[in-house]
């Protein structure tokens, strides 16, 4: 068989991307814009196109699972379901990614769409900021350490729940109904739960009418949706098996062979791993060909309408803002096991209890990050701003008129 299963793998994953990319360009999906537009105008309709696509995926995995055509281990990469509960890693990564993306002007996701329509200020944060810090986090040594190890392991993994010494075997939520009130029935409780979840969640979604009369919006969370639901089936599937066993028997396996769908934040380090050994085709990874498909796919569009644009910093601050935003990013996803997409859509397809706090984390990061910008502009000092961006959120009492 040699390589020849992982090729086919490898080339799924790129053309689903090419054409995630594309409809994410044409349809303006963005899940940052989607935080935008509700905190400071109003506008759910970016953040329902995004709940769209969590509720496709996840009712695609249902699916999946139900007809016993996949079934996701608890070890997939990221390990959704894992037993290991790191409360700490999801809630501190997802707020260091919320902030990040809105100081970097986009989630990964995004960051790979404004490449393939001409921005190069989105080029400048993923190949010095955000895929250097994420390459850190996940392969970066210091004196032979790891660098997760040396810095966040110590303090993060003490305060991690082992759920399986509750008699809880993953974080899924039927798993945590089902231990909780000695419910033996998981896996009919995984879709009770799951189905329940989703009809609640089409219905908040399509309650808006403006929604409804948004065919932009609609495609863009259906595809987004659909996608990770492919790969999810690409990979934990059939093919996906054959791929997993020539695997444990190729002397030199490549890297990620694992049942996974779409992320953002670890193929940025995965990518500046290979980039960093070009040779070593063996780094080319499902995350690799993600990546280059978004930003393949988002050019296309933008070539074939004409909407291809150059962009730049505006100044030094712009490119301040970026770096930083982008340092945020790489470290707050791979703390967190992932992005917008990588959690917010993949893990919530799995119904992991982590990819709902680490998407919950993300919203109110940028949240927070987008009201202290606006008392910013009013000249207030940054723990003024700060306070009052926590006030409109309702987390302290507003601040007295001075």
């Amino acid at each position: 068989m040699e390589f020849t299963i992982h090729y086919q793998i490898l080339m799924w994953v790129f053309l689903i991307a090419v054409v995630m990319g594309a409809v994410a360009n044409k349809t303006n999906f963005c899940t940052m814009g989607a935080v935008s537009d509700w905190v400071n105008i109003g506008d759910t309709g970016r953040l329902r196109a995004w709940l769209l696509a969590m509720t496709v995926a996840l009712i695609g995995v249902l699916a999946l699972e139900a007809s016993g055509i996949v079934t996701l281990p608890g070890d997939t990469f990221p390990p959704y379901r894992t037993a290991n509960f790191s409360w700490l890693r999801y809630l501190l990564g997802g707020v260091l990614f919320g902030i990040g993306m809105t100081l970097g002007s986009g989630c990964g996701n995004k960051t790979f769409v404004r490449i393939g329509g001409g921005n190069l200020k989105s080029l400048v944060l993923l190949a010095a900021f955000a895929g250097p810090a994420a390459y850190w986090m996940l392969w970066g040594e210091i004196g032979g350490q790891g660098f997760y190890t040396l810095f966040f392991e110590g303090w993060i993994q003490p305060t991690a729940i082992d759920l399986a010494a509750r008699n809880i075997q993953s974080q899924e939520l039927g798993a945590i109904v089902g231990g909780l009130f000695g419910m033996p029935d998981v896996a009919k409780l995984h879709l009770i739960v799951g189905a329940a979840i989703a009809v609640a969640m089409l219905g908040f979604i399509f309650k808006s009418a403006d929604f409804r009369a948004s065919a932009d919006n609609i495609l863009g969370g259906a595809v987004i949706g659909l996608a990770v639901v492919a790969g999810w089936w690409i990979t934990g599937g059939a093919l996906g098996r054959e791929w997993l066993d020539w695997a444990q028997l190729e002397p030199e396996s490549p890297s990620r062979v694992a049942v996974q769908s779409y992320t953002f934040i670890s193929p940025m380090g995965d990518t500046a791993r290979y980039l960093l050994t070009p040779t070593n085709t063996l780094f080319i990874n499902y995350g690799v060909m993600a990546l280059t498909g978004v930003i393949l796919g988002s050019f296309l569009y933008t070539v074939v309408t004409r909407k291809f644009r150059i962009e730049w910093f505006v100044n030094a601050k712009d490119f301040l803002m970026h770096a930083v935003g982008g340092v945020l990013m790489g470290v707050g996803g791979v703390l967190s096991m992932g992005c917008t997409i990588g959690q917010g859509v993949t893990g919530v397809s799995t119904l992991a209890l982590g990819s709902i706090l680490t998407f919950v984390a993300i919203v109110f990061g940028s949240a927070l990050t987008m009201k202290t910008q606006y008392y910013l502009l009013d000249e207030k000092g940054f723990i003024d701003a700060l306070r009052h961006g926590l006030a409109d959120m309702k987390l302290l009492p507003k601040p007295k008129a001075a």
